[in-house]
């Protein structure tokens, strides 16, 4: 749950990044940090990068979630065998 938390961090970050990017008009230069430095970079490619960074953080928002879901049965399931087995009366030896 906390990757898929810092996952939707990540995709609203990404998004307001495009956002800010998409008003940046042709003649401002813009930048991308790549380490601990701003680097110029072209806006188009900008644009291109954060899209599929926000397709593949989405994708894996999809993946986590449904790795969820599966967790959440199997453990209601394991739950169900449990107090079945708790309530079970137990045979004398």
């Amino acid at each position: 749950m906390s990757q898929k938390q810092q996952l939707e961090m990540d995709i609203s970050e990404t998004d307001r990044a495009l956002s800010e990017l998409e008003k940046v008009t042709g003649e401002s230069p813009v930048y991308k940090s790549v380490g601990s430095i701003l680097v110029k970079a072209d806006k188009e490619g900008l644009l291109t990068e954060l899209k599929e960074k926000k397709e593949l953080l989405n994708t894996r928002v999809t993946v986590l979630g449904r790795q969820e879901e599966r967790t959440r049965e199997r453990i209601k399931d394991l739950q169900q065998k449990l107090q079945e087995k708790l309530r079970a009366p137990k045979s004398l030896e």
